[in-house]
């Protein structure tokens, strides 16, 4: 039980801000919330960081599930913290605390083994980061996205399951969300063209055409396909945030859903 306590810690650290934002949001203006919030947030981030470190570099690389997705919110939580240093994003923590602070505890609670090979390779490694950035930005957009349902739909008055204290203003979140996924679009072409680099340093050949890049190379298209039509017909609104959760679905397809069969399912 005390090894769990760092784990329970941080997401202590990560609910005491989700919590203070949806009981106190209506009370309170950004001002009087936002500078204690980014420290906890901060120091949260410090000691999920060190408790990652350990669980992933313990007898090499352990890029277990449990502790892919820790990894994966650690990320979308410094994502969601630098952008707040410079905009309101407040309603977003009640999206992106709760699940990083989920899944920091299964990381302890529920530990998966599974040590990936080919760690001492630079071309794996830079892959690996890459892709790690890339799914994390395009967790932070499909969050945003989802919040931005919220709002819109709080904007038209209509029924809602989720009512948060306050909103960003639509204009600027949207395209924060555009920036977000210009990014991940370009880290996740980065990604594919690393694999590619690296299947044929490794294995002399091109990339696999299995589960995993296929449904990543979909979610790539996908996303490519968002862009343009951002671009050249103007996609906004309802329209943009269906092919983000789209993109998003397919590309958690590829990768937590691989894991989940080969590790949970198969057991290897």
């Amino acid at each position: 039980m005390l090894d769990l306590l760092p784990n329970l810690l941080v997401a202590g650290f990560y609910m005491a801000v989700a919590f203070d934002f949806w009981s106190n949001g209506k009370a309170k203006s950004p001002a009087d919330h936002a500078p204690w919030h980014h420290v906890a947030i901060a120091i949260g981030l410090l000691l999920h960081g060190v408790l990652l470190s350990k669980s992933l570099f313990t007898g090499g690389l352990n890029l277990g599930l449990t502790n892919a997705l820790s990894a994966i919110f650690w990320l979308t939580v410094l994502i969601y913290w630098i952008a707040d240093l410079k905009r309101e994003m407040h309603s977003l923590q009640a999206f992106v605390l709760p699940p990083a602070a989920v899944f920091v505890v299964l990381q302890k609670l529920l530990p998966e083994t599974h040590m990936v090979p080919y760690a001492d390779q630079p071309a794996f490694m830079w892959h690996l980061v890459i892709a790690l950035l890339a799914y994390s930005l395009f967790t932070f957009a499909a969050l945003h996205a989802l919040l931005m349902t919220v709002a819109e739909r709080s904007l038209h008055r209509k029924p809602t399951l989720i009512r948060l204290p306050e909103f960003p203003p639509l204009i600027p979140m949207e395209k924060l969300l555009f920036r977000i996924i210009t990014l991940g679009f370009i880290l996740l072409t980065l990604t594919l063209i690393s694999g590619i680099v690296f299947s044929e340093q490794l294995f002399h050949q091109a990339l696999k055409l299995n589960h995993k890049n296929v449904f990543t190379i979909i979610s790539w298209v996908v996303f490519a396909a968002l862009l343009i039509g951002r671009r050249q017909y103007g996609w906004r609104g309802k329209t943009a945030i269906r092919w983000t959760l789209s993109g998003f679905g397919i590309l958690l397809l590829a990768y937590i859903g691989s894991k989940f069969v080969l590790e949970v399912v198969l057991g290897r």
